[in-house]
C-alpha cells in the first residue's frame, strides 16, 4: 500500500469518527438525549482516535500515529464495555434511545473493536512507511484529506462548547437532563 493510498484510508476513517461523533451530537440535539459522563469520555475516545488519524493524513502514516489510535481506541473501548455491563444487568435499566436496537455504548463498543482490528490491519501494510523520493506536502494535496480534517476540528469544537455548557466547569451530572449554563 503507497503512502498515498493509506492517506487516503486514514481520511476515510476520520470521516467515519467524525460521522459517529456527529450523530451523538445529533441525539443531543434533536432527541434531547444529554450524554452521560462516560458517554462523554466515549466521545473522547473517538476524538483521540480521529487525532491520531488526522496525524496519518496531515504528515504521513507512522507507526507511532497508529500507536495513538490504538491507545486512544482501548481507551474507549474500556470505557464503553463499562457501560454496557452496568446496563446489562436485567432491572438496572439503560441509557438513551437504541439505535437499530442496540444502545449508542454498544455501537460504541463495536466501532472501538473495529478501529483496533483496523489499525492493526493497516500495520501490516510496511510500505506505507517508506520515505518517498520527493516529500509529500502536508494534505498530500488531496482535498479530500483537508475536509477530513477540518469536519473532525469542527465536530470536536462543537461538541467541547456542548459540553462546557452541559457541565460548566465543575463535574457532570450522572443522569444529565438540561443544560446547566442555559438554566
Amino acid at each position: 500500500m503507497t503512502p498515498e493510498n493509506a492517506r487516503n484510508l486514514n481520511s476515510a476513517g476520520l470521516l467515519a469518527v467524525s460521522t459517529l461523533l456527529i450523530a451523538g451530537f445529533y441525539f443531543q440535539l434533536a432527541w434531547g438525549e444529554l450524554p452521560c459522563p462516560l458517554c462523554l469520555l466515549q466521545r473522547v475516545g473517538f476524538a483521540a482516535v480521529g487525532f491520531g488519524l488526522a496525524l496519518n493524513v496531515i504528515y504521513r502514516p507512522r507507526p507511532s500515529h497508529y500507536a495513538l489510535i490504538l491507545i486512544s481506541a482501548l481507551f474507549g473501548l474500556s470505557v464503553a464495555v463499562r457501560q454496557v455491563l452496568l446496563h446489562i444487568v436485567p432491572g438496572t435499566g439503560t441509557y438513551g434511545s437504541p439505535v437499530f436496537g442496540l444502545h449508542y455504548y454498544t455501537w460504541s463498543a463495536i466501532v472501538y473493536f473495529t478501529i483496533l482490528a483496523g489499525s492493526a490491519l493497516m500495520l501490516l501494510f510496511d510500505k506505507q512507511f517508506e520515505r518517498p523520493s520527493t516529500e509529500i506536502p502536508i494534505f498530500g494535496g488531496s482535498s479530500f484529506a483537508r475536509i477530513s480534517v477540518f469536519v473532525l476540528l469542527g465536530v470536536i469544537a462543537a461538541n467541547v462548547v456542548s459540553t462546557f455548557l452541559e457541565c460548566g466547569p465543575l463535574v457532570c451530572a450522572d443522569n444529565p437532563v438540561h443544560y446547566k449554563l442555559l438554566q
